[in-house]
């Protein structure tokens, strides 16, 4: 998993316990404002939580297509891998030529 994902999801996790700390610290008011608002809020967890469930299983159900049509057709893979690479340092090259001499394809004085 990489950095970024680890951090988000420990930031979702460190969100919903504080959500779930101030309604247990709200439990006692029963004011109506105050029982709407951890209504609201219960109910934004449970979205979230239903949310990010369904994200992290269509993320791996596609992880696992992925490493399975790779497993099926390797060199077809290997030969779209090198196809895309060549095709962005084209690109890349183009973009930052720093003499504009025309060296691109379809570039013009």
């Amino acid at each position: 998993m990489s950095k970024h994902t680890q951090q988000v999801r420990d930031d979702v996790k460190a969100l919903a316990e504080d959500a779930r700390a101030l309604m247990a610290a709200t439990a006692n008011v029963a004011e109506d404002q105050v029982v709407q608002a951890r209504q609201r809020l219960a109910a934004a967890l449970e979205r979230g939580q239903n949310v990010y469930s369904r994200v992290r299983d269509e993320a791996i159900a596609e992880a696992k297509a992925t490493d399975q049509a790779f497993h099926a057709h390797p060199y077809q893979a290997i030969a779209l891998a090198f196809g895309l690479g060549v095709m962005l340092g084209c690109l890349a090259s183009c973009r930052w030529s720093r003499h504009g001499d025309g060296s691109c394809p379809g570039a013009g004085p």
